[in-house]
């Protein structure tokens, strides 16, 4: 172990870890959790300042650890309350029993499925149809700003999105009425 030739608090750490521990343990009821707050208690003591005058060493490092506890439980606290609220404003009740916002499995699983033959429906378009089409209806810039990435005339880009808008049209329209 290291010297501790100026901190008589953390040497009073060194020398009380296990039993430390253990009070942690026994009222947090979890030895994970007396580990974790030992180890918040050492970064504590050793990011303070060893010339700090400590009267009773052994008082203060149990009083620190308590209140690592405690802290630790009221953080625990809020963060169930604010989960708590959350799902209450976030869900739907129907008699006692809380239904999904999500939609159903099936329902799911085809939006997936269409979207793979989207991105490839537009993968598979011409160049340049492809990337004004792109620009324009997923990256949202207009037809100027499209027509001015691309060096075209917005007419010209124009006519490459109608162009896009039937080639997909025409290639997933029966598949989306499945």
């Amino acid at each position: 172990m290291a010297e501790t030739p100026g901190d008589p608090l953390l040497a009073a750490y060194l020398e009380r870890r296990a039993n430390l521990v253990r009070f942690l343990a026994a009222r947090a009821g979890s030895l994970a959790v007396a580990e974790d707050l030992a180890q918040e208690l050492y970064l504590k003591i050793a990011g303070r300042d060893p010339r700090d005058e400590v009267g009773n060493p052994t008082a203060l490092l149990y009083r620190m650890a308590l209140n690592l506890m405690l802290d630790r439980a009221r953080g625990e606290a809020r963060s169930a309350a604010r989960d708590t609220a959350w799902r209450q404003v976030a869900r739907t009740e129907v008699g006692g029993v809380d239904i999904a916002e999500e939609p159903p499995a099936d329902e799911a699983a085809a939006s997936a499925q269409r979207l793979r033959l989207l991105v490839a429906a537009v993968q598979d378009l011409p160049p340049q149809a492809g990337r004004a089409f792109r620009l324009h209806k997923l990256e949202g810039l207009s037809h100027a700003e499209t027509a001015q990435a691309m060096g075209l005339s917005v007419k010209a880009v124009e006519k490459h999105v109608s162009a896009a808008l039937k080639a997909l049209t025409a290639r997933l329209a029966p598949r989306f009425d499945a």
